[in-house]
């Protein structure tokens, strides 16, 4: 669905996370341009956000970075499937979009307890942000671009938020791993 703010692609239930042994169900991905958050005080030309809720309605939300490269197929199942009218959901059956293709190769990230990025702006939303991004080309971010217009929310400030990093600095291996994609 095009809902006038972003291209949003509602997923059918089964794909989840979990989270220190937490299940989320993905329940859709949508996409920004430029990028909601910034790295090295850079915005990067696009990011997708993967919306999950678990049982009692707290949300978990990956967001992924693109920059500029290769093109990516994903993006490409997407844009030879655009939705013609704003606010008017089509159903696809032919095309197949696999949301863990927009996981890095490094999975790294960032964590924070933050809210919505559109209104009503909720607080108490788990943010993932993976730290390394992934490629579209040029012209995949281009399109996407045309039909979403610059969507992102401004950078907010950090005020009390913990950024956490799933890494250590001496790239210790964990025996189990804490987080896991489906």
């Amino acid at each position: 669905i095009n809902n006038g703010h972003t291209v949003q692609v509602n997923y059918p239930l089964g794909s989840y996370i979990e989270v220190g042994g937490h299940r989320y169900e993905l329940l859709q991905f949508h996409f920004h341009t430029p990028s909601e958050h910034q790295k090295d005080g850079f915005n990067y030309p696009m990011e997708v956000h993967l919306v999950h809720k678990d049982g009692e309605g707290h949300l978990a939300v990956i967001g992924v970075i693109f920059q500029e490269g290769e093109e990516n197929p994903q993006i490409q199942t997407l844009l030879e499937n655009l939705p013609k009218e704003i606010g008017k959901q089509e159903i696809h059956r032919g095309a197949s979009i696999n949301p863990v293709m927009f996981i890095p190769a490094n999975t790294d990230f960032y964590k924070y307890s933050g809210s919505l990025t559109t209104p009503p702006c909720s607080e108490g939303v788990y943010w993932m942000v993976f730290k390394h991004p992934i490629e579209a080309s040029m012209e995949q971010i281009e399109r996407l671009k045309e039909v979403m217009g610059e969507n992102n929310r401004p950078v907010q400030k950090l005020n009390s938020r913990s950024l956490l990093k799933s890494w250590s600095e001496q790239h210790q291996q964990q025996e189990q791993p804490l987080y896991e994609f489906y």
